[in-house]
């Protein structure tokens, strides 16, 4: 710095902070040589506290308003200094201004999942995530535990050691309350207060205080919320008999669609995944018979086969299941065949009551002249 800038900087004595970032906490004035006569005007804004250090010991506090700096409002300086030269002699001290205002929108969130034990789910991954809103209520504490001599000090400063503390006690807030996972949604408010509660003496030995702290989102596992999701279904279809009913219909409209890309077996085998369903669905409205009601014996059971194809086993296939089959030509007299109570596969002439269903089917019609 040269010689005019010097001598500028004796003869202009205006201490103030514009407060140029809404994100800064701590800004240090800079002054040369740190130099600051007695007789200069010191403004402090609202929002604002100074503090003034002076050989690395905090001297003086000053909240907002217009000062000026003199032996009557500095009495720890004069103390120290003794003010032995008057007015023309500067004294040397690091001024800080401190921003008082609310620092809103802190976002934090679990960098990682953590497990939960549930009642209803067991053991369960979850992440959470939320914003939280504090301010200094200490000035001196908080340049002593956290800022320390830095330049300008911002929020982004500190945010991962308050968020790493938030996460902490979050955890432990979360295992305390026992609240069942259906019901954390509707708990968000208790959970963050009980959070704000748990946080503010561990903020407090920084010199801060949380105001606000909101738990905007926990997340389950995908595998469990699709779950959550199929029971939330089944509620709002009202029971299981009209549950079983959409998915027959899903069945049949899946099956609809492989008849017209895939062939005929495929076709069938959808039909045969819809009657099975229906006959579910129908064997579920019969055991809703009350005790009132006079007692009618089950209905015969229906034959089933299941069909090798190509090794693989498909079915099960009713009567005119099998009967569609022989006519397609995908069921023949050697191709094997199982029902349940039979010991092993056979092939379809060696069972009676398929064998029979060869004889029934007409042969097919004979190629155009």
């Amino acid at each position: 710095m040269g010689f005019w800038n010097k001598l500028k900087n004796e003869l202009i004595d205006i201490v103030e902070w514009e407060g140029s970032s809404d994100d800064t906490i701590v800004w240090k004035f800079e002054r040369y040589q740190n130099e600051i006569k007695n007789g200069a005007q010191l403004t402090v804004r609202e929002s604002q506290t100074a503090v003034f250090i002076n050989e690395g010991q905090i001297a003086d506090v000053f909240p907002a308003g217009r000062y000026e700096l003199t032996t009557n409002n500095l009495p720890i300086l004069s103390t120290v200094k003794g003010w032995k030269y008057g007015f023309n002699s500067p004294f040397k001290a690091e001024v800080y201004f401190i921003n008082m205002a609310r620092f809103t929108n802190q976002k934090w969130g679990t960098p990682n999942v953590f497990y939960l034990r549930d009642a209803d789910f067991g053991r369960v991954s979850l992440r959470a995530f939320g914003t939280y809103t504090m301010r200094v209520t200490d000035p001196v504490k908080f340049l002593k535990e956290v800022s320390g001599t830095s330049q300008d000090f911002t929020a982004e400063d500190i945010k991962n050691e308050l968020r790493s503390m938030i996460v902490t006690r979050f955890i432990d807030a979360m295992g305390e309350s026992g609240l069942p996972l259906l019901d954390m949604a509707q708990n968000y408010k208790n959970l963050s207060d009980f959070c704000q509660k748990k946080l503010g003496d561990e903020f407090n030995e920084y010199g801060l205080e949380i105001t606000k702290f909101l738990v905007s989102s926990i997340s389950l596992p995908e595998a469990l919320q699709a779950k959550l999701d199929e029971g939330t279904g089944m509620n709002m279809l009202g029971d299981m008999n009209r549950y079983t009913q959409m998915k027959t219909a899903d069945a049949m409209t899946t099956a609809a669609g492989n008849t017209g890309a895939g062939g005929g077996m495929e076709g069938m085998m959808g039909m045969a995944m819809m009657q099975q369903m229906m006959n579910q669905n129908q064997m579920m409205q019969n055991k809703q018979v009350t005790n009132n009601q006079e007692f009618v014996p089950p209905p015969p059971p229906i034959m089933q086969y299941y069909v090798s194809v190509n090794g693989q086993q498909q079915g099960p296939f009713n009567a005119d299941q099998l009967r569609g089959l022989i006519a397609q030509g995908q069921l023949t007299k050697q191709t094997f065949v199982w029902k349940q109570g039979m010991a092993g596969w056979l092939a379809a002439e060696q069972v009676p009551e398929v064998a029979m269903m060869f004889g029934a089917v007409p042969p097919p019609p004979p190629p155009p002249m």
